[in-house]
């Protein structure tokens, strides 16, 4: 369906005045571990695989050593996409998550609570699956949008754990394009920059805390550095993931 449809059968022109605006923004929100993957990022030996997100520049991946550890890098100009992997897991075998980010510098102007400033220099997203048919029927439109454009279904639910210039540590910001995107802040400002960060998660503690309801099954892990709505730069280094 293309973003210029015109006429009552258009879900977008019934979602929001500025279609485009609005449709690639909420797909982007939505798109957390779902997208288009493609060339030229090959998937890795792990199966994490470069995945970009309709409308976007993507941000470069690639495998950097950062301070005596393995890491993924990640440099973002103006640019938002995700390296992923899937990983499913019933929802009695989610457990804890250990992960770690090194940044250099925050991204001027960027805050997560803003739709027209939502950057951060570093991401580590899950996302779930869950019953679709609860959800409401703006969101279901979205979902079907979402999913004509990148040809992937979202997750029912994606919990992100970021860095953002100021929101309280263990904040829980919610996504101002879709109420199927919730953020939980990590690290804040600018003490912990030049370092590595190590975070250890009880996955799906979190994820009741984010949503008030228990997770379905874990669907996909995925790493996101993005600078698209600050038209700014970003770059940072990621650990593994492990799941305990």
């Amino acid at each position: 369906m293309s973003l210029h449809d015109q006429g009552r059968g258009n879900p977008a022109a019934l979602l929001f005045p500025d279609r485009r605006k609005w449709l690639l923004g909420g797909v982007a929100a939505l798109a957390g571990c779902a997208g288009v993957p493609r060339e030229p990022a090959a998937p890795d030996a792990d199966g994490w695989h470069q995945v970009h997100l309709p409308g976007k520049t993507p941000t470069l991946y690639g495998t950097e050593p950062k301070a005596g550890r393995a890491a993924t890098w990640a440099r973002a100009a103006s640019s938002a996409s995700m390296w992923r992997r899937r990983v499913p897991l019933a929802p009695d075998r989610i457990g804890g998550v250990a992960f770690s980010w090194w940044v250099d510098r925050l991204i001027p102007g960027a805050n997560l609570a803003q739709a027209e400033h939502a950057d951060a220099p570093v991401r580590v997203l899950f996302g779930f699956d869950g019953d679709h048919a609860r959800l409401s029927p703006r969101a279901r439109a979205m979902y079907e949008l979402a999913q004509a454009l990148t040809g992937e279904r979202p997750p029912f639910a994606t919990l992100m754990y970021v860095w953002d210039n100021q929101a309280p540590v263990e904040s829980v910001l919610h996504s101002a394009r879709t109420d199927r995107v919730r953020k939980i802040v990590l690290d804040s400002g600018s003490a912990q920059l030049g370092r590595w960060r190590d975070h250890r998660r009880a996955l799906a503690q979190d994820f009741q805390r984010a949503f008030g309801e228990a997770p379905g099954p874990l669907l996909s892990v995925a790493l996101m550095t993005d600078a698209d709505n600050t038209r700014s730069s970003a770059q940072a280094w990621y650990g593994p993931v492990r799941f305990y």
